[in-house]
């Protein structure tokens, strides 16, 4: 019954992080391409700054909820 459990909660957690990335796109250090920059300080340097964060966080969401998931299929 557990092995229920750990697939429901993996499958959820993944749901949720695809979810971030599709608001938030992948973090700007895994894109191709140009990036945008902004100066020091700036109030577009912390929006970018906390877009990125966003985006870690559903990136780590997806990886550990199918790792999870995984591990209740093959349990």
């Amino acid at each position: 019954m557990s092995e229920f459990w750990y697939m429901a909660l993996g499958l959820g957690m993944a749901f949720q992080g695809i979810l971030v990335i599709w608001v938030g796109r992948l973090p700007r250090a895994m894109r191709r391409g140009t990036q945008q920059t902004a100066e020091k300080g700036s109030t577009k340097a912390f929006q970018l700054f906390w877009l990125d964060q966003y985006s870690y966080i559903g990136l780590s969401l997806t990886i550990f909820g199918l790792a999870i998931t995984a591990w209740g299929y093959f349990s």
